[in-house]
Protein backbone atom coordinates (compact mmCIF):
# COMPACT_ATOMS: atom_id res chain seq x y z
CA UNK A 1 0.00 0.00 0.00
CA UNK A 2 1.14 3.53 -0.77
CA UNK A 3 -0.46 6.66 0.68
CA UNK A 4 0.29 10.23 -0.34
CA UNK A 5 -1.45 13.52 -1.11
CA UNK A 6 -1.55 15.87 -4.08
CA UNK A 7 -1.22 18.68 -1.51
CA UNK A 8 1.64 17.32 0.65
CA UNK A 9 4.95 19.24 0.38
CA UNK A 10 3.53 21.47 -2.35
CA UNK A 11 6.16 23.68 -4.05
CA UNK A 12 5.75 26.18 -6.89
CA UNK A 13 8.91 26.71 -8.96
CA UNK A 14 9.93 30.21 -10.02
CA UNK A 15 11.21 29.32 -13.48
CA UNK A 16 9.37 26.13 -14.47
CA UNK A 17 6.70 23.68 -13.28
CA UNK A 18 7.67 21.36 -10.40
CA UNK A 19 7.29 17.63 -11.14
CA UNK A 20 7.03 15.07 -8.35
CA UNK A 21 6.46 11.30 -8.57
CA UNK A 22 3.76 10.50 -6.02
CA UNK A 23 3.08 6.78 -6.49
CA UNK A 24 4.41 3.96 -8.61
CA UNK A 25 2.82 0.52 -8.81
CA UNK A 26 2.83 -2.45 -11.18
CA UNK A 27 0.72 -0.64 -13.80
CA UNK A 28 1.19 3.14 -13.51
CA UNK A 29 3.15 6.08 -12.20
CA UNK A 30 1.22 8.98 -10.71
CA UNK A 31 2.93 12.34 -11.14
CA UNK A 32 2.06 15.78 -9.74
CA UNK A 33 2.88 18.84 -11.84
CA UNK A 34 2.62 22.19 -10.06
CA UNK A 35 2.41 25.27 -12.28
CA UNK A 36 2.54 28.95 -11.48
CA UNK A 37 0.34 31.07 -13.70
CA UNK A 38 2.03 31.47 -17.10
CA UNK A 39 4.35 28.47 -16.82
CA UNK A 40 4.19 25.92 -19.60
CA UNK A 41 5.22 22.56 -20.90
CA UNK A 42 6.08 23.15 -24.56
CA UNK A 43 4.88 20.90 -27.37
CA UNK A 44 5.86 17.29 -26.85
CA UNK A 45 4.54 13.76 -27.28
CA UNK A 46 4.57 10.61 -25.20
CA UNK A 47 5.52 7.04 -26.08
CA UNK A 48 2.56 5.62 -24.09
CA UNK A 49 -1.04 6.66 -23.35
CA UNK A 50 -1.50 9.29 -20.61
CA UNK A 51 -4.33 10.72 -18.52
CA UNK A 52 -4.19 14.30 -17.25
CA UNK A 53 -6.42 15.40 -14.35
CA UNK A 54 -6.79 19.02 -13.24
CA UNK A 55 -6.85 18.99 -9.44
CA UNK A 56 -6.67 22.76 -8.98
CA UNK A 57 -6.53 25.74 -11.32
CA UNK A 58 -6.99 26.13 -15.06
CA UNK A 59 -4.82 24.86 -17.93
CA UNK A 60 -4.81 25.59 -21.65
CA UNK A 61 -4.21 22.12 -23.09
CA UNK A 62 -3.27 22.31 -26.76
CA UNK A 63 -3.78 19.31 -29.05
CA UNK A 64 -3.64 19.33 -32.88
CA UNK A 65 -3.61 23.13 -33.06
CA UNK A 66 -6.79 23.29 -30.93
CA UNK A 67 -6.88 24.71 -27.41
CA UNK A 68 -8.92 23.05 -24.68
CA UNK A 69 -9.46 25.00 -21.47
CA UNK A 70 -9.36 22.45 -18.65
CA UNK A 71 -10.58 23.45 -15.20
CA UNK A 72 -10.62 21.88 -11.76
CA UNK A 73 -12.07 18.39 -12.01
CA UNK A 74 -11.52 17.96 -15.77
CA UNK A 75 -9.71 14.94 -17.21
CA UNK A 76 -8.26 14.31 -20.65
CA UNK A 77 -6.55 11.22 -22.06
CA UNK A 78 -4.23 10.94 -25.02
CA UNK A 79 -2.95 8.05 -27.06
CA UNK A 80 0.80 7.80 -27.72
CA UNK A 81 2.56 10.14 -30.16
CA UNK A 82 -0.02 12.95 -29.99
CA UNK A 83 1.73 16.33 -29.84
CA UNK A 84 0.36 18.50 -27.03
CA UNK A 85 1.31 21.39 -24.76
CA UNK A 86 0.13 22.85 -21.45
CA UNK A 87 0.01 26.48 -20.31
CA UNK A 88 -1.17 27.43 -16.82
CA UNK A 89 -3.85 30.12 -16.99
CA UNK A 90 -3.69 30.33 -13.19
CA UNK A 91 -1.71 28.57 -10.44
CA UNK A 92 -2.53 24.91 -11.00
CA UNK A 93 -2.00 21.39 -9.69
CA UNK A 94 -2.14 18.63 -12.31
CA UNK A 95 -2.08 14.88 -11.83
CA UNK A 96 -0.46 12.96 -14.69
CA UNK A 97 -1.01 9.20 -14.94
CA UNK A 98 1.78 7.49 -16.86
CA UNK A 99 2.36 3.94 -18.01
CA UNK A 100 4.73 1.94 -15.81
CA UNK A 101 7.01 1.82 -18.89
CA UNK A 102 7.23 5.61 -19.15
CA UNK A 103 9.69 7.69 -17.12
CA UNK A 104 9.45 10.68 -14.82
CA UNK A 105 12.75 11.89 -16.29
CA UNK A 106 11.13 12.17 -19.73
CA UNK A 107 8.44 14.42 -18.25
CA UNK A 108 11.04 16.53 -16.43
CA UNK A 109 12.95 17.07 -19.68
CA UNK A 110 9.83 18.62 -21.24
CA UNK A 111 9.98 21.46 -18.67
CA UNK A 112 13.62 22.14 -19.63
CA UNK A 113 12.89 22.85 -23.31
Amino acid sequence: MQLTSLLKDLTYGDAKPVITKLIENDATKEIRIVFKKGQEMKSHKTPFPITVSIFEGEINFGVHDADHILKKGDLISLEPSIIHNLIALEDSIVRLSLSKNDSVERVQKVTEQ
